[in-house]
């Protein structure tokens, strides 16, 4: 009988079912077990929602797991074998499909893929509405999610790896635990929550420190023991915390999780649906898509040599790291703190695909080339917004040029990359306002091209169809430049001074090579160069930067009533809408010309947005069933802006 008979009576009972697979253990097990928790029909899709519990068992021996951390301290089963489990999520068609599955990388235990190329959608979707405008569905996709991080907390929807612990010979292990985090309101307690999977052991012991600075890469000094206290991973201070000045705590913990695992989960959940052909939903083609902290998760994931599975088949296809620049993750360490941001603290040599001197440390390697990332190479997608190369050490100029960052680099064949000019990390509501930081939020959305990036890497895989042309800054043609080279518009209320006193902070140490491999080394800051408006030369250009109707960055500083007013906001952009009229932008002494000297009229420039939209469909870069969409937000955007009237669109438009 086959492992899904059961199952499948139940469905054709039309029940849910509650029910457990099971896979026998071959010598090589993807997937050990399955239960399925639920199985449903989603709305009036032709798809159906699987939801279960994968569970896993790898031998510590195997070459290509040897690479995690802590692997080797972890309990074993009667076999060997180091035994751990997943949530897992299934999107799959009940009759045809593209013959292509998406794995949504998770981040922080929910589903990007769902909001982002779905343009809206709910972690767990039970009618049409749930699916936003059903993108990923009309074309046939299957999409999977399995749970890969330990840290995640009770909550609707989410979704989360079960590990083991490591042990010393039985015993526990003990360390030291630090985190770093900067209040935006005064408070008297402060939930660490980047050491979830680590409460203080000893909280009053001599490890436990915490030290404060004004400034995110300034010096700190060490708050007074009597001052502050330490409960589980809650931190209370006495008079209160400073609203952006940056904390770092550190105290001694015990028994750290083998977190690495959670690389080992994706690689095999992935090769399952892709090889097995008894896995719930079986697949030709597999891609994978990581967005902010999944993406730098998918970075990792290539580096440490996981896309090659224990039976030395590739697991992905292609790859999409979205905003993720030359970062990757702490994951695969012990004490891991996955769930943090990574503000200037997840950016190592190597940065880029191909091996590369290290001038600096003398190390030889590349993201796709080393010792561990052997077998065929993916097709690779890196996707960026300017935020990624000004703020958080995320460096991402560094993927496509040396690590000194002086001279450009060749991509590989297997490697696009695409930079999205007066974009920021996740595009702001619309309409804007301003909230953390001094300007407006930044609304230009980038998720319309994603799309169409996304149908082009299918193509590229299953019919060798060459996707768009990568589209980024360079140092060759100058739209790459130091930071403190950037010439910027002298607009009101904005310092080009602040902006050239940003740095990219320090790299920080590879485990996996020698010496670090040149840890506390400074990044170079390489930003896009701009034109007379202040908005970004290089890259795709959605209609609203090449078409604008105000400067659009990829930089905000924080709000002065959070302090620390010299600091960027993590991961904000700003929107600094030109003058309605010549007189107004003569009365603000700004340089950049008003609506009136650009357009002459609503229609005008309505038009212009089309034909804009229209040159990035001839080119690959968005698809034309959204053009429309996209002229729509342009008449709120213009309305907003020019008219200064309240606009408000509908939900499947912002």
């Amino acid at each position: 009988m086959s492992i899904l008979e059961p199952v499948m009576s139940l469905r054709r009972a039309g029940i849910l079912v509650l029910a457990t697979v099971v896979v026998a253990v071959p010598a090589r097990a993807e997937v050990a077990r399955v239960e399925v928790k639920s199985r449903a029909p989603v709305g009036g899709t032709g798809y159906e929602k699987i939801v279960g519990t994968a569970h896993f068992a790898v031998l510590p021996r195997d070459i290509h797991n040897r690479v995690i951390v802590d692997l080797d301290k972890a309990p074993r089963n009667s076999a060997g074998r180091v035994e751990f489990s997943a949530d897992f999520y299934i999107l799959r068609p009940t009759a045809g499909g593209n013959g292509a599955v998406l794995l949504d990388v998770l981040n922080r235990g929910g589903k990007p893929a769902l909001t982002g190329f779905n343009r809206g959608g709910m972690n767990d979707p039970a009618t049409d509405a749930d699916l936003g405008d059903g993108f990923l569905l009309r074309h046939g996709f299957t999409v999977a999610w399995v749970g890969w991080e330990t840290d995640i907390p009770s909550g609707p929807g989410l979704m989360r790896l079960t590990a083991p612990v490591a042990t010393a010979a039985g015993k526990p292990i003990a360390g030291v635990v630090r985190a770093v985090f900067t209040p935006s309101a005064r408070s008297p307690e402060f939930v660490v929550t980047d050491l979830m999977d680590y409460d203080a052991a000893d909280p009053d012991g001599p490890d436990s420190q915490l030290s404060v600075r004004p400034q995110f890469l300034s010096r700190g000094e060490v708050v007074p023991r009597g001052r502050w206290h330490v409960r589980g991973h809650t931190v209370t201070i006495d008079d209160g915390f400073e609203p952006g000045r940056t904390y770092e705590v550190t105290y001694r913990a015990t028994n750290p999780v083998v977190a690495g695992l959670g690389l080992a989960a994706t690689r095999d959940f992935a090769t399952w649906l892709k090889h097995d052909p008894h896995s719930l939903a079986t697949a030709q083609y597999a891609y994978a898509f990581g967005s902010s902290q999944s993406g730098r998760f998918l970075r990792e994931f290539l580096y440490d040599g996981f896309n090659t599975d224990e039976r030395d088949r590739p697991v992905f296809d292609g790859v999409m790291a979205h905003i993720a620049g030359a970062a990757r993750i702490d994951l695969n360490a012990r004490w891991a703190t996955p769930r943090g941001l990574g503000v200037h603290s997840a950016t190592a040599f190597p940065f880029a695909d191909a091996s590369l001197v290290d001038a600096v440390s003398g190390q030889h390697e590349g993201l796709l080339d080393n010792k561990r990332a052997h077998g065929p190479a993916p097709k690779v997608f890196y996707t960026n917004t300017p935020v990624e190369y000004w703020g958080t050490g995320r460096a991402a100029a560094l993927v496509h040029t040396s690590p000194d960052g002086k001279t450009d680099l060749p991509l590989p064949e297997n490697v696009r990359l695409y930079f999205f000019a007066g974009t920021q990390h996740a595009p702001a509501r619309f309409p804007p306002g301003v909230n953390a930081g001094q300007l407006r939020d930044n609304p230009v959305d980038y998720w319309w091209s994603m799309r169409a990036l996304l149908l082009a890497m299918h193509r590229w895989v299953s019919q060798g169809v060459e996707p768009p042309p990568s589209a980024h800054p360079t140092l060759r043609d100058r739209t790459l430049v130091p930071a403190h080279a950037l010439v910027f518009p002298a607009i009101p209320g904005v310092s080009p001074g602040a902006l050239a006193a940003l740095t990219a902070g320090a790299r920080v140490a590879n485990p996996l090579l020698p010496g670090g491999a040149g840890a506390g080394t400074p990044l170079p800051l390489l930003v896009p160069s701009v034109d007379e408006d202040g908005n970004d030369q290089a890259g795709i250009r959605m209609p609203d930067v090449s078409i604008p109707l105000g400067t659009f960055t990829g930089w905000n500083f924080r709000n002065a009533s959070t302090g620390a007013s010299g600091d960027l906001v993590s991961l904000l952009g700003s929107f600094i809408p030109f003058a309605p009229t010549r007189d107004a932008r003569a009365a603000a002494h700004d340089p950049r010309r008003s609506i009136e000297e650009r357009y002459d009229s609503r229609e005008s420039y309505l038009s212009q947005v089309r034909q804009a939209a229209d040159a990035l469909v001839r080119r690959g870069y968005l698809l034309p069933d959204d053009v429309d969409r996209i002229s729509q937000r342009a008449s709120g955007m213009w309305d907003l802006v020019a008219a200064r009237t309240t606009v408000r669109l509908p939900e499947s438009h912002r």
